[in-house]
């Protein structure tokens, strides 16, 4: 006959470093929000809010910052679509077994990503005082084609032009490495099926490499949603640019930069959602479990677990 199994007392292990680190964020935390919020600080010698939130909200739906958010967009696309066509093209040169070809998009990618992009801004937008009249033709022959870089470089160009030549330097080695990390057993599959270069790189290579090439193109995205800001001293009117000129006038900087801030944060935020969802839909066929959505991490942290004994029942009896 047996003895009767003695029921054991289960003791969680104590973290006391875990409640003094969540002690400490919290007064961290309170004192953050008191100075967002409720302390104030003499101005003109009257008692005011120290982050005015009244100016805050007054300029946040104002037309120009709006206009500015949309100029902050459209070259965020224009530049980051040239980036990504001219990094495809440099990675392609830099894999080719000619030296000249790969020698020279090497060169592109040195100079573009040695020199600073607020220099290579500044060097476009005056770059009308070199060449006031771009020309394409026979090499020192007639020319068929002119372009009046005075009347054509607005700052809109000159931000996307600058931008995009600086972007398609690092996103030449972002592709690079997506087109390395395919398995050399797929070309030559490809090869043994009659598919030529060009068709191998589309149909086989590129479609594999997205899965590595998607996570760095969302983060260059958001940063070049963020150096676009720079396009404020070629003069362009983006949001950072009409929230200068606001506050130029208002003498009130950092709520107009605050307001900047938080429409760049709002962006950067639906950026990084879009790029979730296209992480997730190219990891279909490499992962064998794609990643849960914000939902469904949701869905799961709210879900009640029913505490379990050390015999697999509610609790010991």
């Amino acid at each position: 006959m047996t003895a009767p199994t003695e029921a054991t007392t289960v003791v969680p292990v104590r973290h006391p470093g875990r409640w003094v680190g969540t002690a400490i964020v919290i007064v961290l935390a309170v004192m953050l929000v008191h100075s967002l919020f409720f302390s104030h600080v003499e101005r003109s010698g009257k008692r005011q809010p120290r982050f005015e939130w009244a100016v805050i909200r007054h300029y946040f739906f104002s037309s120009e910052i709006l206009k500015g958010l949309q100029v902050t967009i459209e070259v965020t696309l224009v530049a980051m679509a040239a980036g990504i066509l001219l990094g495809v093209l440099l990675a392609v040169m830099r894999l080719s077994p000619n030296p000249i070809v790969s020698g020279s998009a090497w060169g592109y990618v040195w100079f573009f990503r040695g020199t600073p992009v607020l220099v290579q801004l500044l060097f476009w937008y005056n770059a009308a005082y070199i060449f006031p009249v771009f020309s394409l033709g026979i090499p020192f022959g007639p020319a068929f084609f002119h372009l009046n870089l005075n009347s054509t470089f607005t700052p809109f160009v000159v931000a996307s032009v600058g931008l995009g030549l600086n972007e398609g330097a690092y996103m030449s080695e972002i592709v690079r490495a997506g087109i390395l990390s395919v398995d050399e057993g797929q070309t030559e599959a490809a090869q043994s099926l009659g598919m030529n270069r060009l068709q191998n790189l589309r149909h086989v290579v590129l479609p594999q490499a997205m899965r590595v090439i998607i996570p760095p193109t969302g983060n260059e995205t958001i940063s070049m949603l963020k150096t676009s800001a720079l396009a404020a001293e070629v003069t362009l009117g983006e949001l950072l640019f009409k929230a200068q000129s606001i506050y130029s006038q208002s003498f009130q900087p950092i709520p107009l930069l605050m307001v900047a801030s938080f429409w760049y944060l709002i962006v950067t935020t639906v950026m990084t959602m879009g790029q979730f969802y296209i992480e997730r839909h190219f990891a279909r066929g490499s992962a064998r479990q794609l990643p849960p959505t914000p939902f469904e991490r949701f869905k799961r942290g709210i879900q009640i677990r029913p505490t379990i004994g050390p015999f697999g029942h509610g609790g010991l009896s």
